[in-house]
């Protein structure tokens, strides 16, 4: 828990609660060299790899390395476990793997992922999608953050060469194994008397965004009947996205998080107003056709257009088997599936994969009050030990 101190004030958002940490904002950059300075101190070596992924080395790297960790960015206003937890169980395990006199057989890593929750230029597990070659690097290059921003303008503003973004094999083959420890994400272990549980599946999951476009005209003096206000068709989306959850039984989810009005002024009917549908289920295309049909029959109701574009789609997730049922036979971990996206979803197409979730009393994620006992943030960290431990035989 001291580790999680040492980083709580790092990205506070005073507007917002919680913490927002994005990829190259002052916090994202504080809590990278917080984690350098951290493994360096444990004798570990770290570089950083063309997709700006942290990787902190125990031995030299090669083949059938044994890697963990997860990452450190946040959503807007998210809570201090998401990712942190992860990465500092890591530490915290390496720790406790020296204590035990431990010396790996195999090489070790704690690895970082950049922009795992997509904060500011949109698509999330950007660097392990860049990785595993999941994410095309000229899409990459073009995304935008909120300013306009391309990441390929911000690599360059931070000294890295945009051209070297992309898959890297090489590195991906040197991963024997993978495990990630996570918050839990939902309220599931709670009910169960359970402290930790081992990843089984992660649903499909993706995000659209809906442009609709109208004309800007004047609050006051607009006639109703002169509107085009794409206002109206996003706002019909938004009930839209939830009728279809309803829809489509207790798997589905829909959810308009994120609504952005052009230009933006108080007293201006809009010109644009785009939207982000995050969709999530057993079939969560079919949930994206209902909410963008009503999407376009409200636009053309209003005279206005709409444009529906994926932005990130990531099929459903089996984790690895026969990693999961060593992590289970270690731990004693009962088995979960999570809602939730992770890299260790991304990486499992490539690697064996495998996650440990630690509890997650309120369930609350993604928001200031999610939360993990002190008591149970410490079995995390020895479970994690004692799978490293033996993975490193």
């Amino acid at each position: 828990m001291r580790l999680l101190d040492d980083i709580a004030d790092i990205g506070r958002d005073a507007r917002r609660g919680g913490w927002s940490r994005h990829l190259g904002d002052d916090a994202e950059w504080t809590l990278r060299a917080w984690f350098t300075e951290q493994a360096e101190r444990r004798g570990l070596a770290v570089e950083t790899d063309v997709n700006l992924n942290l990787w902190a080395w125990w031995g030299t790297p090669g083949p059938g390395a044994v890697v963990t960790g997860s990452h450190l960015d946040s959503v807007p206003g998210g809570g201090a476990h998401d990712g942190p937890l992860g990465v500092v169980s890591a530490l915290r395990a390496v720790d406790e793997l020296r204590a035990r006199g431990v010396v790996p057989a195999r090489p070790l890593a704690v690895v970082v992922f950049a922009e795992e929750e997509g904060g500011r230029f949109g698509v999330p597990c950007l660097g392990s999608r860049l990785l595993t070659g999941a994410l095309d690097p000229d899409r990459a290059r073009d995304l935008r953050d909120p300013d306009g921003v391309s990441l390929a303008e911000a690599l360059t503003q931070w000294g890295r060469d945009p051209a070297r973004l992309g898959a890297e094999p090489e590195r991906l083959a040197l991963i024997g194994r993978f495990v990630e420890l996570h918050v839990e994400q939902g309220r599931a272990l709670a009910p169960r008397g359970e402290a930790l549980a081992v990843g089984s599946t992660i649903v499909a999951h993706g995000r659209w965004r809906l442009s609709f476009l109208g004309r800007a005209d004047h609050a006051g003096t607009t006639r109703l009947d002169d509107r085009r206000d794409p206002m109206l068709p996003a706002a019909a989306t938004v009930l839209a996205a939830r009728a279809a959850m309803a829809h489509h039984g207790d798997e589905a989810r829909a959810t308009v998080g994120r609504l952005h009005a052009v230009p933006g002024g108080t007293n201006v009917v809009a010109s644009r107003v785009d939207l982000w549908l995050d969709a999530r289920g057993p079939l969560p295309q079919t949930l994206v056709d209902d909410v963008a049909a009503a999407a376009y029959a409200a636009a053309a109701d209003e005279g206005c257009t709409v444009e529906v574009r994926a932005e990130s789609v990531s099929d459903a997730v089996t984790l690895d088997a026969a990693l999961a049922d060593t992590l289970a036979a270690v731990t004693g971990a009962g088995r979960l599936a999570t809602a939730a996206g992770h890299d260790a979803g991304v990486l499992a197409a490539h690697v064996p994969a495998g996650m440990l979730h630690v509890r997650n009393p309120t369930g609350v994620s993604h928001a200031p009050d999610e939360h993990a006992d002190d008591a149970d943030v410490e079995a995390g960290v020895r479970a994690l030990a004692d799978v490293l431990e033996v993975l490193c035989r």
